[in-house]
C-alpha cells in the first residue's frame, strides 16, 4: 500500500449533527493524497453510523471505534497510526476550506525550518452562524513570543505538522488535556519554528458545550503549568497573562459578554441577520443595557463594513438545535 503524503487526525465524540459538514469539508479537499484517521472515543450518540458509512464509501478513511478514552489520548492513538510524514488536525465540528492542504503542503515545502504550520481562521457559533476572522501573527518569534505568555495564536485545528518533528518532542502530553495544543506548540518551538500563512484555514465552531467552557478555571491552570515547563526547559522567566475563558459560560454575565462580542463581530464581517440576533439576545439577557440596543440598532440600519476576507454566505448546520 503507498503511503499517503498527509495523515489527518480527528478524534471524534458524541458529534453527530456536526460530523458530515467536517468530514466532506476534508474529503473535499483539492490535494487528494491523504489518510483520515478518525478514532471514535465511545459516541453514543450515533456518530458511529455516520462513520461507518464514510469508510464504506472512502477507502482514505481509517476507523476506529473503542470506549472512551479521552481527547488527548485519541490524538496520540491516531498519531500512532499515522503512515504519512505530515501530520494534519482537524475537529470533528469545524470545516476547512477546499484548498487548506494544498496551501500547508506548499508552505512546508517552501520552508523545511518550519515544523508547524498553522492559519487565519474563522470563528462561528453552535448554530453555524459566522462571526469572525481571526488574524494572529505569523513569524516564529511572534508566535513563540504569544506562546509563553499563555496565549494559542496557532489555531489547533488549523494546523499541519511534521510528523518526526512531533515523535521528537513526545507527541502530546496527557497530563496537559485542556492545554495540550498550547504545550506541544511550545515544544515544537524548542526544534524548529512555527508558522501561520496569512488566509484562512478553517473555521472553528464556539460551541457552549466545549470542554474549554466547562472547565474555564482547570484550562488556565494548565495552560500556566505548560507555560512555567516551557520557562524552565529553556532557562527564562516569563509572565502568564490569560484571565478569563474564550468560551461563554453558563452565568448571565458570560453570556451577555460574548453575545456583544459575537454581535459586534458578526456586524464587522459583514453578517447583518447575525448581528441582530444578538443584539435581540442581550437585550433578553439585560434590557437595561445600552450596549445591547446600540448593537440591534446599528445591526438593523447602519451600512455593514466590508469584510477583509470573503467566507460562503450561508450558514453550516443552519438546523442543529
Amino acid at each position: 500500500m503507498t503511503e499517503p503524503q498527509v495523515s489527518v487526525l480527528m478524534p471524534v465524540y458524541n458529534d453527530r449533527r456536526y460530523l458530515p459538514a467536517a468530514i466532506e469539508s476534508i474529503l473535499r479537499q483539492t490535494f487528494k493524497d491523504f489518510e483520515l484517521i478518525v478514532i471514535d472515543d465511545g459516541s453514543t450518540d450515533g456518530s458511529e453510523e455516520i462513520l461507518r458509512g464514510y469508510a464504506e464509501r472512502d477507502a482514505r478513511v481509517r476507523l476506529v471505534r473503542r470506549p472512551n478514552k479521552g481527547y488527548v489520548y485519541s490524538l496520540n492513538e491516531a498519531i500512532g497510526m499515522a503512515r504519512a510524514p505530515l501530520l494534519a488536525r482537524m475537529d470533528s465540528d469545524d470545516i476547512s476550506p477546499p484548498d487548506r492542504f494544498a496551501v500547508e503542503i506548499a508552505y512546508l515545502a517552501a520552508h523545511p525550518e518550519v515544523v508547524c504550520v498553522g492559519g487565519y481562521y474563522g470563528l462561528m457559533d453552535y448554530r453555524g452562524r459566522f462571526l469572525t476572522t481571526m488574524t494572529p501573527p505569523t513569524d516564529h518569534q511572534a508566535i513563540d513570543q504569544e506562546l509563553l505568555a499563555g496565549h494559542t495564536p496557532l489555531c489547533h485545528t488549523s494546523v499541519m505538522m511534521r510528523r518526526d518533528a512531533v515523535e521528537k518532542v513526545g507527541r502530546y502530553d496527557l497530563t496537559m488535556a485542556l492545554a495540550d495544543d498550547l504545550d506541544l506548540w511550545l515544544r515544537l518551538a524548542e526544534v524548529g519554528q512555527l508558522a501561520i500563512v496569512p488566509q484562512p484555514m478553517v473555521c472553528v465552531r464556539m460551541r457552549r458545550d466545549s470542554l474549554s467552557g466547562q472547565q474555564p478555571d482547570r484550562q488556565l491552570e494548565v495552560a500556566r503549568r505548560a507555560c512555567e515547563a516551557a520557562w524552565r526547559r529553556r532557562g527564562i522567566s516569563g509572565r502568564f497573562e490569560p484571565t478569563d475563558t474564550s468560551r461563554p459560560l453558563s452565568n448571565r454575565r458570560s453570556r451577555m459578554r460574548f453575545s456583544l462580542l459575537y454581535g459586534w463581530w458578526a456586524f464587522s464581517s459583514g453578517r447583518r441577520s447575525t448581528a441582530a440576533l444578538y443584539g435581540l439576545k442581550c437585550l433578553t439577557l439585560a434590557p437595561w443595557h445600552l450596549e445591547g440596543l446600540r448593537l440591534l440598532v446599528c445591526a438593523l440600519v447602519k451600512r455593514l463594513p466590508q469584510p477583509q476576507f470573503a467566507w460562503p454566505a450561508r450558514d453550516w448546520n443552519r438546523s442543529a438545535s
